[in-house]
């Protein structure tokens, strides 16, 4: 065996520059799978771990005002573990080097110590004392540069008071960090306050009462048990609806993000996997096809079946070990990368990196099998002829002409052309197998980089043309049609619009979805409602408009009557005739005219916030006129709003595209390289053969890269069609309340991954001319018996 061992490490010598590509596509595959999966599992692991330790609930519910002493009969409750209230209330805040409005929320602490539930993670400083120290959430704290001991003024029930920042951190149930009606977070005008809870208390009038409450549930609870006890126990202090800790808005909002993370993580490195697979093994295939002569001769000299067999066997091996060495290293690196580069959204006080054996089994596995298959396959081939027969080139294929030849074009093609296409049309097989590879390639380049299209088309039609507002006001509580007389009377403010939400249970047969309605005048100018085909849809004067996520969830159709539960207000139960279906990327509400809205809720003429359109050079003023409303909660840049989006989906899918558009540009061109070589250790005896009748180096060279770039030109199209295939398969199973993907891809984006496969078919045809330039000759010329 070491003479074949010997013969082992020459091969691999002979053929380092295709085992090389080889590797390459193995660990473009891996690694992408492996970074993938190893983020997403350490995102979550240690999301699991910062709410273990710190005390997450599982139970949350908002009252208008509720006595201290109802606590120990929520403690009482069956199911019930532990509970945990507080005061929360909104607030302004005043940086002199900062002119937007900046919302900030109160939330109340113990006034020693951490509270038994949510309790603080402290990233710097200490937990506040005393009545003037606040501690921030660090999110905020970054965006100005804040630090311990820094001060900051904001405006409390209507009072102006100074804090001290004691320190700076944050808790489970703030880790996105959302100001009240935002969508996104906003870190430089949403801050998170902790306070003392007297202090508190005494600011906001709250003495002995309070109008939060959390609580965990006993071993063996039912949570919606839990939450129908306690939702009668709350109703007659205002409550507003319990809800589990899938329905909290942070961890509501980071289970979607995740979700979708996931569904993007989970797709594109299994395709980039299958397709390296799928190469390997039409690349295997054909490159033990091309050693038949030397299995053949080995079958002389006495080496059995098994040990040729076991020769090839441990070549691809060598191989794909090296492949999946280099993918798994590479895979790792990257994921503590990227991972560490998603801290950067997610607000979590520490990363457990997390790479499960099962991950990179699976990826192995896989890799393996493929290589595996091309393999057995190959060498059964080889090594049944008998070793006369297998010495011998394959037989020619029965000279016929070819098509093009019959239909009489042959007269206006040279004589290498001809031969080009006949190649092609007796040898079928192969040029399907070429042109599958080379399709896959610009597919998965494609598949790797629509998303930039798809964001784009998105915000295009959701911020640029959906809303002409220059900023949102929203009020601290719902207020009379006067807020918007008085508002529109501001210098500056050239226009302007009402709207109203109200949080709402919607409910089709067993299914319940909780969400919000959103209620705009009929032919509203700032905030239209626009389709994905940018089609402006009118607010129905009567009945509900639904964003096309909530009804696929409820499984309703216009005409189809809903249930709506009022969380607010008058806490109404109405039955409503669904109007219309709008589809959307962003959110998941329904719509009705502003007026309806208002009967449903039974709050009178009442609205929330306005739409404003801002004179040029106007918006500090206007805003500076804002801040000395009393019912002004704060204040939402539309531009703020887009950079908002841009900084938290928008760049953590456009983070992963980076990354998979490399690894997709690397398979192509291991793919493509390889198609040459191989194409190119098939032919070599034939092409030296040409050389020796006359044949100059241009045509031989003609003869086999033209066949080559015959194969990529019509690959690319069909390239074009799966690559839209592939965005449509992650799309489809991309879906979130939070943010959809659109199938959109630009003009641009298919010519990108043309000239990404035209390059790298250009680079391999360079790399096969110098070999064609040392063809052996004199070889052709001895008698092969």
């Amino acid at each position: 065996m070491r003479a074949l061992n010997h013969k082992l490490v020459r091969d691999l010598w002979t053929l380092r520059g295709q085992a090389f590509a080889i590797a390459l596509v193995i660990a473009a595959g891996i690694a992408t799978f492996i970074m993938s999966l190893s983020t997403l599992e350490s995102l979550r692991y240690t999301r699991e771990t910062f709410y273990a330790e710190y005390r997450f609930a599982e139970v949350f519910a908002n009252v208008t005002r509720a006595p201290e002493s109802l606590a120990d009969e929520i403690a009482r409750l069956a199911g019930v573990d532990d509970v945990q209230t507080r005061i929360s209330g909104q607030t302004r805040i005043d940086l002199p080097d900062f002119a937007d409005p900046v919302m900030g929320l109160l939330l109340s602490i113990p006034d020693e110590g951490q509270p038994a539930l949510n309790q603080l993670y402290v990233r710097a400083g200490r937990l506040p004392r005393s009545a003037d120290e606040v501690l921030v959430s660090d999110a905020f704290a970054e965006a100005h540069a804040l630090a311990p001991g820094d001060m900051l003024d904001a405006v409390v029930n209507g009072r102006k008071e100074s804090f001290r920042i004691a320190g700076i951190g944050l808790a489970p149930d703030y880790i996105y960090q959302l100001g009240g009606g935002a969508t996104f977070p906003d870190e430089e005008r949403f801050a998170l306050l902790w306070t003392p809870r007297t202090a508190l208390a005494t600011a906001l009038d709250m003495e002995g009462a309070w109008n939060e409450v959390s609580l965990t549930l006993a071993a063996g609870a039912r949570e919606q048990d839990v939450i129908e006890r306690l939702d009668l126990l709350l109703d007659r202090y205002g409550g507003l609806g319990a809800y589990g800790r899938e329905d909290q808005m942070s961890n509501r909002f980071l289970n979607e993000e995740f979700r979708q993370l996931e569904q993007i993580a989970g797709m594109v490195p299994i395709i980039f996997l299958a397709v390296a697979a799928f190469l390997l093994n039409v690349v295997i295939t054909r490159l033990v096809g091309t050693e038949r002569e030397q299995i053949a001769t080995l079958k002389a000299f006495g080496y059995s079946n098994r040990e040729v067999g076991y020769l090839y066997a441990k070549l691809v091996v060598a191989i794909v070990l090296f492949g999946i060495a280099g993918g798994i290293g590479l895979g790792i690196y990257l994921g503590k990368l990227l991972s560490d580069l998603y801290m950067g959204f997610y607000r979590f006080p520490y990363l457990h990196y997390v790479l499960s054996p099962a991950t990179v089994f699976t990826a192995a596995g896989i890799t393996a099998a493929a290589a595996a298959i091309g393999t057995v396959r190959a060498v059964r081939r080889g090594v049944t002829l008998p070793p006369a027969q297998a010495m011998r080139p394959e037989t020619p294929p029965t000279f016929r002409a070819s098509l093009l030849e019959r239909l009489g074009i042959q007269r206006f093609m040279s004589q290498p052309t001809r031969m080009i296409l006949r190649d092609l049309e007796r040898r079928p097989a192969k040029a399907l197998f070429s042109v599958a590879g080379i399709a896959a390639a610009c597919a998965v380049i494609i598949f790797g980089t629509f998303f930039v299209d798809a964001i784009r088309r998105a915000v295009d039609i959701e911020f640029r043309f959906a809303r002409s507002d220059d900023m949102t006001v929203l009020f601290s509580r719902p207020v009379s049609r006067s807020a918007l007389y008085e508002a529109q009377s501001i210098d500056g403010v050239a226009y302007a619009e009402p709207f109203r939400s109200a949080a709402v249970t919607l409910r089709r047969g067993n299914v319940s979805y909780r969400t919000q309605i959103e209620g705009y005048r009929p032919g509203a100018r700032l905030r239209r409602l626009v389709d994905a085909d940018f089609r402006v849809v009118p607010i129905p004067p009567e009945g509900l408009l639904l964003n096309d996520y909530v009804a696929g969830l409820l499984g309703v159709e216009p005409g189809d009557v809903v249930t709506v539960e009022v969380m607010q207000g008058s806490q109404a139960v109405r039955e409503f005739p669904v109007a219309g279906v709008i589809e959307q990327y962003l959110g998941s509400s329904g719509y009705m005219a502003l007026d309806q809205l208002n009967r449903l809720v039974d709050e009178g003429e009442a609205l929330n916030g306005l739409l404003m359109a801002i004179d040029p050079g106007k918006s500090a003023a206007v805003n500076a006129r804002l801040e000395d409303m009393p019912w002004v909660a704060g204040v939402q840049d539309t531009e703020a709003a887009l950079r908002n989006f841009n900084e938290s989906v928008g760049e953590q899918i456009l983070i992963f595209v980076v990354f998979a558009s490399v690894f997709a540009s690397a398979i192509a061109f291991g793919v493509i390289y390889n198609s040459a070589r191989i194409a190119l250790a098939e032919r070599s005896r034939e092409l030296a053969s040409l050389r020796v009748l006359g044949y100059t180096r241009g045509e031989i060279s003609y003869i086999l890269l033209g066949q080559l770039a015959l194969l990529t030109l019509v690959a690319i199209p069909l390239g074009f069609l799966l690559g839209r295939g592939l965005a449509f398969l992650m799309i489809d199973n991309t879906q979130t309340e939070l943010f959809r993907i659109p199938l959109y891809i630009e003009t641009e984006t298919y010519a990108t991954a043309g000239a990404i496969v035209l390059a790298a078919s250009t680079l391999s045809a360079l790399f096969v001319r110098r070999k064609l330039d040392h063809l052996d000759l004199i070889g052709v010329l001895k008698t092969r018996e």
